[in-house]
């Protein structure tokens, strides 16, 4: 049985002339999450907004379960996934509000638009906060609605980019370990992308390598880093991953 979620085939972006992305073959299957890695300018997040159907692609094809994402469906599959960004993008409204806004564009009934919403304002530790005014809250606090927002979307796919950066160390840490026991709680199948690679033993089951837009490598951690994951042991083996991998 299939178990792909979303899949890219000779996948081309550009910005006029410049190429961006430049990807033969990529694919998600279900429960699993996925890094996407690599240096700034690398093309992460660009893929990232493609395969969520926020940015069309020059060539080639997304398929989400393996029907390829047209104008006709795009909005469709746009409401089996959700987006994390670094940035929360709160409405200047509550908290609780906030979390219910996707699910109101939704058409989800009033009693369960309430139980989905306190149940993710609880599984985040903020359900305290549940009135209190976006513009109100800490960075940590605001990320963690921006994540129960996502995650009350109930999504088949989860895209996450570099939704951490801007937070101190001990809250990173908090959020990568909650999100990682949420992910699988729920069994969502997720796309991370990130520059700081002390997160990724925390989350992937699998990591992809991007360098100047071309993914050079796909692998389990192990396998692309040739150690076990510990942050310890692969800091440096991280910068032998780009210089060798991408010259194949």
């Amino acid at each position: 049985m299939n178990n792909t979620i979303l899949e890219v085939h000779n996948l081309q972006f550009k910005r006029g002339n410049r190429e961006i992305l430049n990807i033969d073959h990529f694919a998600l299957h279900e429960r699993e999450t996925i890094a996407l890695i690599g240096p700034n300018g690398a093309g992460k997040s660009t893929l990232l907004q493609v395969m969520a159907l926020l940015l069309k692609p020059t060539r080639g094809t997304v398929e989400f379960r393996g029907v390829p994402a047209t104008p006709r469906n795009a909005l469709a599959i746009r409401r089996r996934v959700a987006v994390v960004f670094q940035e929360p993008l709160l409405l200047n409204t509550t908290v609780y509000e906030n979390v219910a806004a996707g699910l109101k564009l939704r058409g989800v009934p009033r009693k369960e638009i309430e139980n989905r919403v306190s149940l993710w304002l609880e599984r985040l530790g903020i359900a305290h906060l549940a009135g209190r005014r976006s513009h109100q809250l800490s960075g940590g606090e605001a990320q963690r609605v921006s994540l129960a927002r996502a995650f009350a979307l109930e999504p088949e796919v989860l895209f996450l980019d570099e939704p951490f950066s801007a937070l101190d160390f001990p809250t990173r840490l908090s959020l990568l370990n909650k999100l990682d026991r949420l992910l699988k709680d729920t069994g969502i199948a997720a796309i991370f992308v990130t520059h700081d690679f002390s997160e990724v033993p925390y989350l992937t089951d699998r990591i992809a390598v991007l360098k100047d837009g071309r993914m050079v490598k796909t692998g389990t951690f192990e396998e692309i880093f040739k150690v076990k994951p510990r942050r310890e042991n692969y800091i440096t083996s991280l910068y032998r991953v780009f210089e060798s991998d991408a010259a194949e």
